[in-house]
C-alpha cells in the first residue's frame, strides 16, 4: 500500500498542495529561462533574503541599484550604452525571478507547517517533505553561487556555464522528485512489466536526464546559435573545430561546437532508444506511456531543430526548454509505472 498519509482526505489535500509546488517550480523554471533569455540575471548584484523582496522605491534607489550594475564587466564590456529604461527592464525580470522563488518557498514551508499542526502526516512522509524543502532551499542558495560567479572580480559577462548547469539540473530534481511524491500518494496503477523494458525506462530517463544537462550548457555558452544549420555543422558531418585551442579536452564542456555536437548526437541516441523502446513495448501493458514518452521526444527534437535553424528566437528557446521539462517529467512517470507493482510502499509510519 502506498499511501503515506494518515486519511484520505490527508491525502487528497497533500497531493493538492504537491500539485500547486509543481506547476510553481515549472513556472520558476521558464521564468529562469526567460531571465536568461533576456540576460537579466546579473541585473541584481546582491543576496538579501528580506529587504531584497522589495524593488527599489524612488529615483535615487534606482540610481544606486544601476550605478552597481555599472561595476559589473557585462555592462562594461557588452551593455555600456544601457539607459535606465533598458536597466529596468532587465532588473524586473531578475527581481520577479528570486520573488517567485521566495513564493514557492511560503508554500512549500506554509503546507508542511499546516500538516504537521493537523498531524496529517506520520514520520516517513514528513521526512519526504522535509528532503523537498531543504531542496528548495539548497536551490536557492546555487542560484546565488551561479549569479555570483558573473560579478565582482571577474571578466565574465555571464554566469558560468557549469554552475548555470547545475542551477537547472537541480531545479529537475525538485520537480522530478516532487512528481514521484505525488505519484506514490495516489492510486495511480503500476503494471507488470518486463524486466527489460524497466531497464529501457531507466535508461530512457537517464538519457533525457544528461540531455538536459547537455541544453543547459549549450544555453550557459549561447552555443545554440553558434551551428544553424541542420542536419550538418558549417556544411560539416563532424565540426572541424570540435576540439578548440586551448580548451583540449575541456572543449567537450566548454566548446560551442562540441557542446552543440554533443546535444545533437545525444537527441538523436534519446529518440532511437525511445523508439526501439516502443517497439519492444508492444502488446504489453505499459505500451501507450512508452507511446506517449516516444511522441513526446519526437516533438522535442523537432521543435529543437526548428529552434536552432531559426538562429534560437526567444519565443522558440522558451518553449522548447517548457517542453524539455514536459519530457523529463513523462520520463519520471514512466520509470514509476514500470516498477514491480510489488514494490514496497512507502508506509506511513
Amino acid at each position: 500500500m502506498r499511501q503515506m498519509a494518515k486519511s484520505d482526505s490527508a491525502n487528497t489535500w497533500i497531493r493538492r498542495w504537491l500539485v500547486v509546488i509543481g506547476l510553481m517550480v515549472y513556472a520558476m523554471i521558464l521564468i529562469g529561462g526567460m531571465t536568461r533569455l533576456t540576460d537579466s540575471g546579473l541585473s541584481i548584484t546582491e543576496w538579501n533574503v528580506i529587504s531584497g523582496a522589495l524593488p527599489p522605491l524612488g529615483a535615487d534607489a534606482w540610481a544606486e541599484e544601476f550605478r552597481k550594475y555599472q561595476q559589473t564587466a557585462e555592462f562594461q564590456q557588452q551593455n555600456y550604452n544601457m539607459t535606465m529604461g533598458e536597466f529596468q527592464y532587465i532588473y524586473w525580470w531578475e527581481w520577479g525571478h528570486r520573488l517567485f522563488g521566495r513564493l514557492i518557498g511560503l508554500v512549500a514551508m506554509g503546507g508542511l507547517a499546516v500538516f504537521l499542526i493537523r498531524r496529517w502526516v506520520g514520520r516517513t512522509l514528513a521526512l519526504r517533505l522535509v528532503v523537498l524543502i531543504l531542496l528548495g532551499g539548497l536551490q536557492g542558495a546555487i542560484g546565488w553561487w551561479m549569479v555570483a560567479s558573473g560579478i565582482g572580480e571577474t571578466d565574465r559577462i555571464d554566469v558560468a556555464p557549469y554552475r548555470l548547469m547545475t542551477h537547472f539540473m537541480l531545479a529537475l530534481v525538485i520537480i522530478g522528485y516532487t512528481v514521484w511524491l505525488w505519484l506514490d500518494l495516489g492510486r495511480g496503477r503500476r503494471v507488470d512489466t518486463p524486466a527489460l523494458l524497466r531497464m529501457a525506462a531507466v535508461l530512457i530517463f537517464a538519457l533525457v536526464f544528461v540531455q538536459m544537462a547537455s541544453g543547459a550548457l549549450v544555453a550557459g555558452l549561447d552555443a545554440g546559435r553558434s551551428y544553424t544549420d541542420w542536419p550538418l555543422m558549417a556544411g560539416e558531418a563532424f565540426p572541424s573545430d570540435y576540439v578548440e585551442p586551448g580548451l583540449g579536452l575541456r572543449s567537450l564542456f566548454e566548446g560551442r561546437a562540441a557542446t552543440q555536437f554533443n546535444h545533437r548526437s545525444l537527441a538523436y541516441i534519446l529518440w532511437a532508444v525511445s523508439l526501439g523502446a516502443l517497439f519492444l513495448a508492444r502488446g504489453k501493458p505499459a505500451a501507450r506511456d512508452f507511446a506517449i514518452l516516444a511522441t513526446l521526444v519526437t516533438l522535442q527534437a523537432a521543435w529543437g531543430i526548428m529552434t536552432l535553424m531559426n538562429t534560437a528566437p526567444l519565443e522558440l528557446a522558451i518553449i522548447h526548454q517548457a517542453l524539455g521539462v514536459v519530457v523529463f517529467i513523462a520520463a519520471v512517470r514512466l520509470v514509476w509505472i514500470t516498477r514491480s507493482p510489488r514494490a514496497p510502499g512507502l508506509a506511513s509510519s
